[in-house]
């Protein structure tokens, strides 16, 4: 049994499988997935899991060089907005890196899934709780 933070079998595999700018996306209980990208739904019930802690589970396993927001997350959601910077932050130091955050229109977000690797749906009913996440390289 894996004794990481992330045990999810069918995340831990997506991560796996990704390539450097290839990119994973974390949604809420509502965003859609389209067609052809692969799904790992987590949904249990109306907050779980949270889409923070999916969110520190994924970044203690992916490299990440670039999130990918909604802009609209800034007005709609800020105490969540806060947080996911606070996440990011703090793995900025730990990893000694430093990650783009881009701003894009919901509409423009959800187009970009189409591109993802996979998505991982949360039980989260927060606004806007979607962030696209690019990997970078461990070298």
């Amino acid at each position: 049994m894996k004794k990481t933070v992330l045990l999810n079998s069918e995340v831990s595999r997506m991560i796996a499988g990704m390539g450097h700018k290839d990119s994973l996306v974390i949604g809420d209980a509502g965003l859609p997935v389209p067609p052809g990208v692969e799904k790992a739904d987590l949904a249990v019930s109306a907050g779980v899991p949270s889409f923070i802690s999916v969110l520190k589970a994924v970044l203690s396993e992916l490299r990440v060089e670039k999130a990918v927001l909604g802009e609209e997350i800034r007005q709609a959601s800020p105490g969540l907005h806060a947080e996911i910077l606070s996440v990011i932050s703090r793995m900025e130091e730990e990893e000694q890196i430093q990650v783009e955050i881009e701003y894009i229109p919901h509409v423009q977000f959800k187009e970009q899934t189409k591109e993802c690797a996979g998505a991982v749906r949360t039980g989260e009913f927060t606004s806007y709780a979607n962030i696209i996440l690019v990997s970078g390289v461990v070298f």
